[in-house]
């Protein structure tokens, strides 16, 4: 029996996801015989490969390394999974949305530091003007909500998906 190719994705969250995805625990071993984990940061796959048949993103498009990151993503993905309320909305990480992106480097590396103050000009990825929920930038499948969602959630939904079903989360999800 050929396995499912499943990747996790983290882009600007706490990984608070990507935890209770492991908090899976025994569950893992479970889905270890139906999945094979392709991309995660779990795992030390470098680019992105093709053909995926589920991958699970958590966090908000926030830079432009975000941006391209979720299109290459999503062109190599079957089905999208918007994991947590960060994916889903946006949630902390669209707290900075209020301000502009130079206000925030400047807060960052020159107004908050004592020693070299400076703007890094290598390395970090120019942000977006304001955070957002994966699904204004891409097509999304399936929204799992929560801060984090719970583990058995997080179960339900991959099982759901491994039997060809669209999760129906009704009654079984919340914000926060």
């Amino acid at each position: 029996m050929e396995r499912a190719r499943i990747a996790t994705v983290w882009l600007d969250g706490c990984s608070g996801c990507h935890m209770s995805f492991l908090d899976l625990d025994e569950a893992l071993l479970v889905l270890a015989d139906r999945i094979e984990l392709v991309y995660s940061p779990l795992v030390d796959q470098k680019e992105f490969p093709e053909n995926v048949d589920v991958t699970l993103v958590e966090g908000s498009v926030s830079s432009v390394e975000d941006e391209e990151k979720i299109r290459r993503i999503r062109s190599r993905t079957k089905i999208l999974v918007s994991l947590g309320d960060c994916a889903v909305t946006s949630n902390v990480p669209s707290m900075r949305n209020p301000l502009k992106p130079e206000a925030i480097l400047r807060r960052a590396y020159i107004e908050n530091v004592t020693v070299q103050a400076q703007i890094p000009n290598q390395d970090v990825p120019p942000l977006l003007p304001e955070a957002r929920p994966v699904h204004e930038t891409v097509k999304v499948d399936v929204f799992v909500p929560g801060c984090p969602p719970s583990a058995g959630l997080i179960g339900s939904v991959l099982t759901e998906l491994l039997e060809g079903r669209t999760p129906d989360l009704a009654g079984q999800v919340r914000f926060g």
